[in-house]
């Protein structure tokens, strides 16, 4: 099982582990039922997307929040 780490608005790979990273090890398990599903998609050969926000997303949002309104704000 790989986990890679995505911007939800831009779409750019933030990292990724490899296989042998137990999910439980980054945290994952510390999410609500909702967030859970909110963030993260699993795959059908084991991988799973965690659906982040990347920095230059997470600052173009503080500085204009009115985007955040619109369902892809930043494509």
């Amino acid at each position: 099982m790989a986990v890679i780490y995505r911007c939800r608005h831009c779409g750019m790979v933030l990292g990724a582990f490899g296989r042998n990273v137990p999910a439980y090890r980054l945290g994952l398990h510390f999410l609500t039922p909702g967030e859970r599903r909110r963030i993260i998609t699993y795959h059908s050969n084991g991988d799973i997307t965690v659906r982040v926000i990347c920095d230059y997303c997470g600052q173009t949002l503080e500085s204009h929040p009115e985007l955040a309104l619109q369902s892809n704000p930043l494509q």
